[in-house]
């Protein structure tokens, strides 16, 4: 049965009982803590593409809360030779089921969930509203001051961001890239406000550097 947003956050969504739990275990999951702040902005923002639409949010709200198990310290590995060949998305895949039956997510709709994971990322081409809603709202997550912020917390720490000027360059990436890859209207007119200020932000900081980002 399709839901839309508003009928499952009231309570009439079939698989209510299931949030609560879900959420308390990604919040326990999530290392660096700076990660679990993505999950609900996630799904607020899939709520905002998806108003008017058919889907079902159930679906839509497990997906955004799972799709990024694997990128966790404790659930990718240590080494690493090992994290730089490492598949986040097949390991959210896998651990799903299991996850979400545990706290009585319907069993009927856990294949619609790991399909919405397998499609999230940017390059890949949804075949589902629910994956077309999670993939846009993900693009949305990678734009504006909240995908500055992103990028920022990683510098150092990350193996992709050693220096300010790798951190940069993602950006510049995703301002030239990820705009053209949103699918429906509504995030389009999201993302517009968002690739502003993204690009404000990498003019001043050409501006700023003087040739010496690091």
């Amino acid at each position: 049965m399709k839901t839309t947003s508003s009928e499952t956050e009231s309570g009439t969504g079939a698989g209510y009982n299931f949030r609560v739990p879900l959420a308390e275990y990604v919040r326990l999951q999530a290392l660096p803590v700076d990660k679990l702040g993505h999950q609900p902005r996630l799904y607020e923002l899939t709520r905002l593409i998806g108003r008017g639409l058919s889907y079902d949010d159930d679906v839509v709200y497990a997906a955004a809360w799972l799709h990024d198990l694997g990128v966790f310290i404790g659930h990718r590995p240590e080494d690493p030779g090992e994290l730089s060949r490492w598949d986040n998305v097949s390991y959210a895949m896998k651990q799903a089921p299991a996850v979400l039956l545990q706290f009585g997510f319907p069993a009927s709709k856990v294949v619609d969930v790991v399909e919405a994971i397998r499609t999230h990322q940017p390059h890949l081409h949804p075949e589902t509203v629910e994956g077309t809603i999670l993939r846009d709202a993900d693009i949305l997550e990678q734009l504006g001051s909240i995908g500055i912020l992103r990028v920022a917390a990683k510098i150092g720490r990350d193996t992709r961001y050693p220096t300010f000027t790798d951190a940069a360059t993602t950006l510049r990436k995703s301002l030239a890239e990820l705009p053209g890859k949103l699918h429906l209207d509504a995030a389009k007119t999201m993302a517009k406000p968002k690739i502003a200020l993204l690009e404000a932000f990498l003019q001043e900081l050409d501006k700023e550097a003087h040739g010496a980002l690091c």
